[in-house]
């Protein structure tokens, strides 16, 4: 899980790249400079500075005269600013941007660093958490960066000289733009909008009072209860939610009835979770039982009066939404977090990715894999099934075992961090370059299922933070490690071996999340576990098939539910629950019902990203497009060197990207493909 990519790397131009064009006049704000005027000044300086200039002078003048506001100076005031502030000597041009990265590079990384501290008491197991650390962690180093740089006029100088360009535009122009063009476009998307301090803060101190409300959402595995009142998982179990639990269903896989009585169990939990009828006294708690099926707690043997959480959950995911929603008057060029989030953060329009997923979930193929499920199983198939494991190699080695070989091999995070060169050798990295990306990476204990956070300078370190249990790292916290540690890696090399900063990243967090899923698909190769099975290849493609069929549902239903809360701005909590509620069921009866037998199953609600992490979902299954395209070019290719060129590309825009990297655009058919021939080897 990459949180933080679009958090802190260069704070409002990620988050609003790439302008679209505008869908209606009514969603601009009052110009103070009048058209007219933006074209008189941009008419004089093309008298001056020559035709060869005309199309930046008319873009930069245009972009700049929409954010000029009557504080930033008088009509006078902009037409001085321009003409005295306009660069029309190219060689001028270069040395003022490479000036301007550097200084940049300056603040950003800076500005992560100390995000980064002030959150450790929060992510990091370093002991008690108290009120305090939380008002630390939601303060936002970078809330009054834009207002500054508008202020100080640098925001207006950088649009004046490096304009931004639309998506289609760069569609248009960027398979013949050099990488210095490149990086001037990237560095011109930075200032296209103009976000109050005030309102950037609140979106933080929403996203982090999620995030500290997902962190601490534990359940203790260990108590609970059947209906005769047996516990059937280890006493000091702590899973949390929705990633721990999602995990040990699927590694009581293969394990008879009582492993899929846990995993019936762990479902359980799930829903109560989703309905918000859990008892809050049975969250984070380890001094109560709880018999999920009766939904009654017990201390003692004595049953306790409790009451449900009060759609807690909810209400965090309805402040995010609030937050959003505040800063949509001011980015006029992506009036709503739906469109910034996909026009403008992912680059590719909601609707193109929706299809994606549908188009997927809707194909003959889904059937055909799990009528293979079921037939592996040798029972139906359940609603939980969608998690099913069974077609990676680990699911046939036994979990006990794999928990003692990571806990002996990495007992701490100063054992996983220095061990970093060897894994990234045994993946296929030359020496010198495995060891030049682990010094760029530390490890750090989490208190959260983990998640990675890379530098945004140079000399600083990207932090793999990482949960290890008393008495080391077990495996499924060894297998979450891997796949941050293929965010830390893409971090690192496109950070490090880009060649203009304004350039350093990825085209999105799809991107990201495939490389870290190809990291996490040769966990048990790192351990030393070969998978000699002649089939292997044909066994990935259904493990990606099955995998990404799951996401992708989840993906429809959080897009389903943020366009219905901009049709409902004044929805509550009980409300938006009742929304996520059946959005679920509704997309789950659409695609998984006919293919998993069960109707109005909610259970594609329980992804915590929705509350904690906005419309993050849809990039991990794109990631997992991604990664199968990368995988099949990987094959018999140096995968180190192939990863550095690939990944030092940078943040050109998603389908330029990939067509740099392996030859052709983000597409569901080469998976497809991949599971049909699968499909008639394995049976």
């Amino acid at each position: 899980m990459k949180k933080y990519l679009a958090l802190l790397l260069l704070p409002c131009s990620l988050l609003f790249t790439q302008c679209k064009p505008k869908e209606s006049a009514q969603n601009d704000p009052p110009r103070f400079i009048q058209k007219e005027i933006a074209d008189k000044v941009a008419d004089s300086l093309v008298k001056k500075y020559g035709d060869i200039n005309k199309d930046r002078i008319l873009k930069g003048v245009d972009q700049i005269s929409a954010l000029w506001t009557e504080k930033d100076g008088s009509v006078a005031d902009f037409e001085s600013f321009c003409k005295k502030n306009f660069i029309g000597d190219e060689k001028t041009r270069e040395k003022v941007f490479h000036r301007i990265s550097d200084d940049f590079e300056s603040l950003f990384g800076y500005f992560n660093r100390i995000s980064m501290d002030l959150k450790r008491a929060q992510q990091l197991e370093i002991g008690d958490m108290y009120d305090i650390d939380q008002q630390f962690a939601a303060y936002e180093p970078t809330a009054h960066f834009t207002d500054d740089f508008f202020t100080n006029k640098i925001a207006f100088i950088v649009g004046l000289n490096f304009p931004s360009y639309t998506l289609k535009e760069k569609e248009e122009l960027g398979p013949k733009w050099s990488r210095l063009e490149w990086a001037y476009a990237r560095l011109g998307d930075m200032f296209n909008s103009h976000v109050p301090a005030d309102v950037n803060q609140k979106v933080s101190d929403a996203l982090s009072s999620a995030d500290n409300y997902i962190s601490n959402y534990n359940i203790y595995m260990g108590n609970l209860l059947d209906n005769d009142g047996k516990t059937h998982f280890p006493k000091d179990m702590k899973l949390l939610s929705h990633w721990n639990l999602r995990d040990e269903l699927k590694a009581n896989y293969n394990k008879g009835e009582e492993g899929l009585l846990k995993q019936q169990m762990i479902y359980k939990v799930m829903l109560h979770i989703i309905n918000q009828d859990i008892p809050d006294s049975a969250i984070n708690n380890p001094n109560v039982q709880w018999n999920i099926f009766t939904n009654k707690v017990f201390k003692n043997g004595k049953e306790l009066s409790c009451s449900a959480e009060p759609n807690t959950r909810f209400q965090y995911f309805l402040n995010n939404y609030l937050a959003e929603k505040a800063v949509d008057p001011y980015t006029p060029t992506y009036p709503s977090f739906i469109l910034r989030s996909f026009d403008g953060g992912m680059e590719i329009p909601e609707n193109e990715v929706a299809k994606l997923f549908t188009d997927f979930c809707s194909s003959p193929e889904v059937k055909q894999v799990a009528s293979l499920i079921s037939k592996r199983l040798g029972r139906p198939l359940q609603p939980f099934d969608i998690w099913y494991d069974g077609f990676k190699a680990r699911s046939n080695v036994d979990q006990n075992m794999l928990d003692k070989m990571t806990r002996a091999k990495y007992p701490n995070t100063e054992a996983f961090e220095k061990d970093i060169p060897n894994i990234l050798i045994k993946l296929g990295f030359k020496p010198d370059k495995a060891k030049e990306i682990a010094s760029h990476i530390t490890v750090d204990p989490a208190r959260g299922s983990g998640h990675a956070w890379g530098a945004q300078m140079k000399g600083d370190k990207a932090h793999l933070r990482t949960r290890i249990m008393k008495g080391g790292m077990d495996y499924k916290g060894y297998n979450i490690a891997v796949h941050e540690l293929g965010h830390n890696v893409e971090q690192t090399i496109s950070l490090y071996m880009v060649d203009n900063y304004t350039m350093a990243g990825v085209p999105n967090t799809a991107f990201t999340e495939a490389f870290a899923f190809t990291f996490q698909k040769h966990d048990l190769d790192l351990l030393g576990i070969k998978d000699n099975n002649p089939d292997k290849d044909y066994i990935e493609a259904l493990d990606s098939f099955w995998e990404a069929y799951e996401i992708m549902g989840v993906s429809l239903v959080d897009m389903a539910v943020w366009k219905w809360l901009y049709e409902n701005p004044n929805a509550t909590k009980d409300q938006l629950k009742n929304k996520v509620v059946s959005a679920a069921i509704d997309v789950w009866n659409k695609y998984y019902a006919g293919v998993l037998g069960v109707k109005d199953s909610p259970i594609l609600a329980i992804y915590s990203h929705m509350v904690e992490d906005p419309l993050y979902l849809s990039n991990y299954p794109v990631g997992h497009l991604i990664d199968f395209q990368l995988g099949q070019f990987f094959k018999g290719k140096d995968f180190g060197t192939e990863a550095i060129r690939i990944y030092s590309t940078g943040r050109l825009i998603p389908q330029l990207w990939m067509k740099n990297a392996v030859g052709s655009e983000i597409s569901i058919k080469p998976l497809l493909n991949a599971t049909d021939e699968a499909l008639k080897k394995i049976k």
